[in-house]
């Protein structure tokens, strides 16, 4: 499956805005291809005030956040891949989420072949249909 956290910061960003609320981003400053005002960057992140009245031209894809902001009165063009995006919340109150790795982030298959073979100290390999595809097999 596709990651879930674009789908999850554009719905978390409508949410907040719809309650009349001020969206705030944390990034991850230092993750690559990330372009933020780097003399606002704290401890490798930044926090965005994204309310659509603080940006303009925002773009929100499944791999990059863009848009217009102004820093001190000088605008600047952001650039944010989603995976750079830490958490989302509301400013009055807090309310969003925390992202954590998504699972493409982390290759979830090589960690449930090292698992398995931690458990039963075999290497594991998928069962093979007649089709040479692997399929499911029910185990009682």
């Amino acid at each position: 499956m596709t990651p879930n956290r674009p789908y999850l910061l554009r719905a978390f960003y409508e949410w907040i805005v719809d309650n009349d609320c001020t969206p705030y981003l944390v990034i991850d400053a230092d993750y690559p291809d990330t372009k933020v005002p780097p003399q606002f960057v704290q401890n490798g992140q930044i926090v965005l005030n994204m309310a659509p009245s603080a940006v303009s031209q925002m773009q929100m894809g499944n791999d990059v956040l863009s848009c217009s902001a102004r820093f001190g009165g000088h605008p600047f063009a952001l650039y944010i891949p989603v995976k750079a995006v830490l958490a989302i919340y509301a400013k009055e109150n807090g309310a969003g989420t925390v992202f954590t790795l998504d699972e493409d982030e982390t290759d979830m298959d090589d960690f449930d072949e090292q698992m398995d073979e931690e458990m039963t100290g075999k290497p594991s390999t998928p069962a093979k249909s007649k089709s040479g595809k692997s399929h499911l097999t029910v185990v009682k």
